[in-house]
């Protein structure tokens, strides 16, 4: 996911995307333990899409705070 996508989201768009990413990795690694995912990188690419997420947020709330 791109940042301009999230950054055209609303904060509660934003926080459930997070919610999202967090179920879809938690799938990836429970798919890696049992041996059943073929795509590995996809886990660190779910992990930058939260870490970007996560960061747009800061950004929204903080621009709501001053």
């Amino acid at each position: 996911m791109k940042a301009h996508e999230l950054r055209a989201m609303t904060r509660e768009e934003v926080a459930r995307k997070i919610d999202d990413l967090y179920q879809e990795w938690f799938n990836l690694r429970f798919r890696v333990a049992t041996r059943q995912l073929t795509d590995t990188s996809r886990s660190r690419q779910v992990r930058r899409d939260i870490a970007r997420a996560k960061t747009i947020l800061r950004e929204l709330e903080r621009k709501v705070e001053g």
